[in-house]
């Protein structure tokens, strides 16, 4: 299994999103591209939920902002898309930080949400 454009598209709508509310300094709006039930494991403890999402970039300094790229993606089910992504987040005060992101997209309804978010610090 490799890379479809399809699922490239999936991905790049969902982190489109989380890139513009990441950027404009938005927990709640990030926190709302996330499935209710998401575990997230940023570069803290993890934290299950849209309210550990929201707490988790309000607490990030402003003008953070993310550039992402996808490096693969796997459809591993109907409504079911895994992508692994290279981000760097960009501070006003110190130097990128690289990462790798794990993500699983899934489908509830017509759309689509981050249930999964998994980050590794290369550093």
């Amino acid at each position: 299994m490799t890379t479809t454009p399809d699922d490239k598209a999936i991905l790049d709508s969902v982190m489109d999103a989380w890139k513009a509310a990441v950027d404009a300094h938005e927990p709640q709006r990030v926190a709302a591209g996330f499935t209710e039930d998401a575990v997230f494991q940023g570069l803290r403890p993890y934290t299950v939920g849209r309210q550990g999402v929201a707490a988790y970039y309000a607490s990030q300094p402003p003008g953070l902002t993310a550039a992402y790229r996808v490096l693969e993606t796997r459809r591993l089910a109907d409504g079911v898309v895994l992508g692994y992504l290279d981000v760097a987040f960009s501070f006003t005060d110190r130097p990128t930080l690289d990462v790798r992101l794990s993500v699983v997209a899934t489908r509830q309804g017509g759309a689509w949400y981050i249930s999964h978010y998994q980050v590794t610090h290369l550093g």
